[in-house]
């Protein structure tokens, strides 16, 4: 069997102000192994978001235990975690979360900067992934310059452009409209069926039919993790 790129045991988080305590998630074991495409769904307050961030290592757990491709992270320090996140993990935020000074290039090619990757190996990477994204004549265009699908592609390109083991989705078509949120989402159907493992938050049904799974939360708990449409690896 393979090993699992996400594992959680019993993993739980609680956010402490003051005499105030907040139980966000509680024992939740989870296992997502290599090329599956996950989707997690609840109410505002389920626990969603805080799920996102503990898989994405934007938080630390109160209790369990993270298994990120089979090495613990639970108890990293931050700057351990900063290192995992630029190299194992891809991001696509409803937000897009592109440095408005810097050009499309230049957006996609800020990961492997921190890594310290030449400069021209750099540049080849991501003006291959500008290519497939179809932004091959907006290069040195910036993010203002750009749609908001552009932007977004901007993005993938940049959550790809490290080979992440993980790829993180955080509502990715919700400042789309139908049509240009129906591209992005194809986008990420290839990147399945290209083996990528994908986990995304969304609130809409018709996105979640699109994955093999859903997995349900609600206040903190998760509910149910149910397969569906494409068989289980």
């Amino acid at each position: 069997m393979s090993v699992p790129i996400v594992e959680l045991k019993n993993a739980a988080k609680e956010y402490v102000n003051g005499a105030l305590r907040v139980t966000a998630l509680r024992d939740v074991n989870l296992r997502i192994d290599p090329g599956e495409y996950a989707v997690i769904m609840g109410a505002s307050g389920s626990g969603k978001s805080t799920l996102l961030n503990l898989l994405g290592c934007l938080d630390h757990l109160s209790a369990g235990d993270y298994l990120l491709g089979g090495e613990s992270v639970a108890n990293q320090t931050d700057d351990q975690l900063s290192e995992i996140r630029s190299t194992r993990i891809g991001f696509i935020f409803q937000s897009y979360n592109l440095i408005p000074q810097l050009n499309v290039l230049e957006n996609i090619e800020v990961p492997l900067f921190y890594q310290g990757v030449p400069e021209s190996e750099a540049r080849v990477k991501a003006e291959a992934l500008a290519e497939r994204m179809g932004l091959s004549d907006r290069l040195r265009h910036k993010p203002m310059e750009l749609s908001g699908g552009q932007q977004q592609r901007v993005a993938i390109a940049r959550s790809l452009v490290c080979d992440p083991i993980l790829m993180l989705a955080d509502e990715p078509t919700g400042n789309l409209d139908s049509k240009t949120g129906e591209e992005i989402l194809e986008l990420i159907d290839e990147l399945h069926g290209e083996g990528k493992t994908i986990v995304m938050v969304t609130h809409d049904d018709d996105i979640a039919h699109r994955a093999q799974r859903v997995i349900r939360f609600r206040d903190g708990t998760m509910i149910s993790n149910d397969w569906h449409g494409a068989p289980k690896p």
